[in-house]
């Protein structure tokens, strides 16, 4: 009982870091990326690994991106962009076209 209090505790502690790390990682993400480079739908459609979500910071700095906050950005994007992450569902405008 103790064991898994201990483990819960723990795990609760872990997502705290997770999620300041997440939130630095969105915040860099929309400094970074989306002032103006890209609009959301581009990065919310790809569905990429962490190493390629890697490569990708990678080409975007060798184009002269400057990422502040580089693995903050990193641990957001495979979070919530990783390839284990099902697909959006598309977006359809008010007149029912996409």
């Amino acid at each position: 009982m103790k064991y898994a209090l201990l483990l819960t505790v723990t795990a609760f502690s872990l997502a705290g870091a997770d999620s300041a790390m997440i939130e630095r990682g969105k915040a860099e993400e929309k400094r970074t990326c989306m002032g103006g480079c890209h609009g959301v739908r581009i990065i919310r459609t790809q569905r990429l690994s962490r190493l390629n979500w890697e490569r990708e910071l990678d080409k975007m700095v060798g184009w002269g991106t400057v990422i502040k906050d580089r693995e903050a950005l990193l641990e957001y994007l495979a979070a919530t962009q990783g390839d284990d992450k099902p697909q959006p569902k598309p977006e359809i405008s008010g007149n029912g076209s996409k």
